[in-house]
């Protein structure tokens, strides 16, 4: 009986065969890389509720305008900045 093999599985053997493929310089540290993406893509986000000044908030909301972002997600990757040791004064 001859097999036949689906269109998906023969456009990857002749990729593979016209070698397409490459090998991954240092693999397993690539491999841990995106798996702390996949991990972080994966961790729940908790809320939290603050109080600021109005007039903070609506500068907020017109930078994070600027940026193309939500105001939250703007103030979670300020936070995050900040945490990480990426947010510096521009002193």
């Amino acid at each position: 009986m001859k097999y036949k093999m689906s269109r998906e599985k023969k456009e990857l053997m002749d990729s593979i065969e016209n070698e397409e493929w490459v090998e991954i310089e240092n693999f397993e540290e690539e491999k841990r890389k995106y798996e702390k993406y996949a991990a972080a893509t994966l961790e729940r986000n908790k809320k939290i509720n603050i109080n600021i000044p109005e007039r903070d908030l609506e500068e907020l909301e017109r930078r994070a305008f600027e940026e193309g972002l939500t105001y939250q997600t703007f103030i979670a990757s300020i936070l995050h900045k900040f945490i990480s040791g990426k947010l510096v004064d521009k002193k």
